[in-house]
C-alpha cells in the first residue's frame, strides 16, 4: 500500500492536458547555458561544503524545478508513446 501523495501524482492531472505538440515541446525542453552553469557552479560548492545559506536555497529551489520538469518530461514522453 503506497502512503502520501507525490510530485508524479501531482502532475498526473496536468499531463492530461498534453496534445501531441505540446507534448512535444515538453520532450524538448532544454536548459540554457547560463543555467546550467549556474546549477553545475553551485552543484561543485555543494560538494565542497562552501555554499551560503543563499546559495544553498537557490540551489534545493533549482533541484526541486529539475525534479518538477523531469517529471513532467516523462509524462509527455509517455502521452506520445501511448498516442503511435
Amino acid at each position: 500500500m503506497r502512503v502520501g501523495v507525490g510530485l508524479d501524482d501531482l502532475l498526473e492531472p496536468l499531463s492530461r492536458c498534453f496534445d501531441t505538440e505540446s507534448a512535444r515541446r515538453v520532450v524538448d525542453l532544454r536548459l540554457t547555458p547560463p543555467v546550467q552553469e549556474r546549477i553545475d557552479a553551485l552543484a561543485e560548492g555543494a560538494n565542497e561544503g562552501a555554499l551560503s545559506a543563499g546559495e544553498r536555497s537557490e540551489y534545493e529551489a533549482l533541484i526541486n524545478a529539475a525534479d518538477f520538469i523531469s517529471i513532467l518530461k516523462l509524462k509527455a514522453r509517455q502521452h506520445l508513446d501511448s498516442n503511435i
